[in-house]
């Protein structure tokens, strides 16, 4: 199989991700595909160094963690004898072991209310061994007016509320989800094949939601394996005004594409109304993020590297 990691800046956490990677990936036949977008560091150097079978791709500029997934999967298809599935993850991922061939053989696997299980996810933890909420469902105007109201943690264990999933027995079973963050993920070759590449007019946060739904329309599903564990280092959701504002405006994008004008509308004024809360505060994410929804200021792309954060 393929693992498929992208690359901005990441010499400071890829010697324990490779380091860590064959007790991850035991039991399995893999090859390393390691996308770089353009770090100023010594990321490739590293990889070079500590992987030197890995196949390296130089994407010669930061496009973007779509950009860079499918400079991967295009390297990664390239092998004759193809692949089974890939696992896409981050460079600050630790997986337990065993933890992506739980993940892989899970894959494929035929689902009660129909279709089947598309893409897999593991247990994730935070550093200090706090559980990440990584479960997610569809946006809605309902879920982010609770958000607004109550905050996403406490209205996440109710499904009409929040689109985060925040309800303990989520998180005890194998339970389908409509995406899932994208911090590690197993996608099965049936799932590669008919979604075709990641959309990379998202340059970082809903690339992965983007993705989900779309293998969900197809009837490929996401499902949180819980016998698969990881640590992810950066999972916490403390991140840069810039990067807030791109993921709140990057959630408007993906659900126009989805909606009509009026719902959208309705849609961006709730995601609005929490900003605001937040911005009330003092918070400067808040802040940013409302300037940007008004369009009274520019939406950073290239800053913040690829990390998968949990919010």
């Amino acid at each position: 199989m393929a693992v498929v990691v992208v690359t901005w800046n990441s010499a400071a956490v890829l010697p324990g991700f490779l380091e860590s990677l064959p007790a991850g990936m035991k039991g399995l036949d893999w090859r390393l595909v390691v996308a770089d977008n353009a770090s100023a560091d010594d990321t490739v150097a590293v990889v070079r160094e500590l992987a030197p079978d890995a196949t390296v791709v130089e994407t010669g500029r930061n496009g973007g963690y779509a950009f860079g997934v499918n400079a991967a999967l295009r390297a990664a298809g390239s092998w004759p004898e193809g692949f089974r599935a890939v696992l896409i993850c981050n460079p600050d991922i630790r997986m337990a072991d065993g933890c992506a061939a739980t993940l892989v053989e899970a894959l494929d696997t035929p689902l009660p209310e129909g279709g089947r299980v598309g893409i897999t996810v593991p247990l994730l933890y935070e550093e200090d061994g706090a559980l990440v909420h990584s479960l997610r469902r569809e946006s809605g105007v309902g879920r982010a007016l609770g958000e607004a109201v109550i905050g996403n943690r406490r209205a996440g264990r109710f499904p009409g509320l929040s689109e985060l999933v925040t309800a303990p027995a989520a998180y005890t079973g194998r339970t389908v989800a409509d995406w899932a963050t994208g911090a590690l993920m197993a996608l099965s070759a049936r799932c590669v094949t008919a979604c075709g590449p990641w959309d990379e007019s998202f340059f970082l946060y809903s690339e992965e939601t983007e993705y989900c739904l779309r293998a969900r329309d197809l009837g490929l599903r996401t499902r949180l394996e819980p016998a698969a564990q990881a640590v992810h280092l950066g999972g916490d959701s403390r991140v840069s005004p810039g990067l807030w504002s791109l993921l709140c405006v990057n959630r408007v994008r993906l659900y126009r594409r989805r909606h009509g004008l009026a719902a959208t509308a309705a849609f961006r004024g709730a995601v609005l109304l929490r900003e605001l809360s937040r911005a009330a505060l003092g918070r400067p994410p808040a802040r940013a993020a409302v300037s940007a929804l008004l369009g009274r200021s520019e939406v950073p792309r290239g800053e913040g590297g690829q990390s998968r954060q949990a919010v």
